[in-house]
């Protein structure tokens, strides 16, 4: 793999299908980012129970748990272009429909649930696709470059997304943050459209359970992979629970509501874009054995929300988060698309996606029922505790510790 520069990386903006990809990224990730602050602060003005709130958040989370492998596995078999698009148009459709209840007054939990878990069906369908996409779209020496672009994309979309939610919020409320999240999502289905990628390789025309088992195959063949999801599955669970539920509740009862929340999310999104100019140059020999050294920052929120320490300090720990998360995010996208090959690749991205988000829902739902239970600073503390503990146990896995650098695999 050539030594990756931040010159590289931005030069791929100037080709019109890297610079539709990334201009997809930023659309459609600052209404992503809208999207959990409107619903989390509409559930709680509905009800005023967070318990409600997290009902509604897991929901998306729960569909996907059920659909993903059958995204991935799709993927590999058909287009993974026209399963973006599709999946995109269902996401704008299904979040226009909620902003609708909530501008119309007839908003209820189990109607936003409901829509919510077909927010949830398009992610699962789209996420795996876009794993092995990008590898359509660049050539396999400029993937880190790519995925260090595209998730600086994310990161200023989040960053842009989160501040306006918070002001949105506070001043017209979650009916109209989530109509204009519904517009990026249709916005974003026209770009990806519009990409002309590479031919995808050709999978083998056999069973949809036989797809589905080479996939597992082959995520099973890799130790540091499984280990790494198995670690992630329960700290995702825990860190889903901080940024959709618990983080939003503290911000409203203690930091002065949704624009609080809303800075503390942009300083995540800031975080994540200086770690991504770093990343587009990052060169590491052993990139998991790094990759997992920077999950323990992911704690940092949680455990500055704990007290709360003033809101200053939570903005810190919440800007060295982003920056940990997008190399941590650079690196793992990248080993995986150059150690897995092309074919299977959507299928194993299916797989890493499942096992992460497996327990989200019961982490969201549990983090409700704990919070009213028994109060916000030990819930807090015990979602510190999923994130340290489980990253702890990963530094003792051979494959994560010994894991080398390599070059992508023939095929993309």
């Amino acid at each position: 793999m050539q030594q990756p520069t931040i010159s590289s990386g931005l030069g791929l903006l100037r080709r019109p299908n890297f610079a539709r990809l990334f201009t997809a990224y930023l659309v459609t990730y600052t209404g992503n980012a809208m999207a959990p602050i409107a619903i989390a602060f509409g559930v709680l003005e509905l009800t005023g129970s967070t318990r409600d709130s997290a009902l509604v958040i897991a929901a998306p989370v729960a569909a996907q748990v059920l659909i993903i492998l059958l995204g991935g596995a799709l993927a590999d078999r058909t287009s993974r272009q026209r399963l973006i698009v599709g999946a995109e148009a269902l996401a704008g459709v299904s979040q226009a429909a909620a902003a609708a209840l909530f501008l119309s007054g007839t908003a209820s939990v189990p109607l936003l649930a409901a829509l919510m878990l077909v927010n949830g069906t398009a992610f699962a369908l789209e996420l795996p696709a876009k794993t092995g996409f990008v590898t359509q779209v660049v050539d396999r020496h400029e993937l880190q470059s790519a995925n260090a672009l595209l998730g600086a994309a994310r990161s200023v979309a989040v960053t842009l997304g989160a501040a306006l939610a918070g002001v949105l919020v506070a001043l017209v409320g979650a009916g109209v943050t989530l109509a204009i999240d519904a517009a990026t999502f249709l916005a974003a289905s026209l770009l990806i459209r519009g990409i002309r990628a590479r031919p995808q390789v050709a999978t083998d025309p056999v069973s949809l359970w036989r797809d589905l088992r080479l996939g597992w195959h082959e995520f099973t063949a890799h130790q540091w992979l499984w280990a790494i999801v198995l670690q992630f599955s329960v700290l995702v669970a825990a860190l889903e629970a901080v940024h959709g539920l618990l983080g939003p509740a503290i911000a409203r009862l203690q930091l002065g509501g949704p624009v609080a929340w809303g800075i503390i999310a942009a300083a995540s999104g800031a975080g994540t874009i200086a770690g991504g100019l770093l990343g587009m140059r990052l060169r590491v020999e052993r990139p998991m054995l790094f990759a997992t050294i920077c999950v323990f920052f992911f704690a940092g929120t949680p455990l500055a929300l704990a007290p709360p320490l003033p809101l200053i300090a939570i903005v810190g720990a919440a800007f060295v988060g982003g920056i940990a998360g997008s190399l941590f995010g650079v690196l793992w996208n990248t080993t995986l698309q150059t150690q897995v090959p092309s074919q299977l690749l959507s299928r194993v991205s299916a797989y890493d996606h499942l096992g992460s988000i497996a327990l989200a829902p019961l982490g969201i739902v549990a983090g409700g029922l704990l919070f009213e239970a028994i109060g916000p600073r030990p819930t807090l503390l015990i979602a510190a505790a999923a994130v340290i503990v489980p990253t702890a146990a990963v530094l003792l896995v051979p494959g994560v510790r010994r894991l080398r650098t390599r070059s992508a695999t023939p095929g993309i």
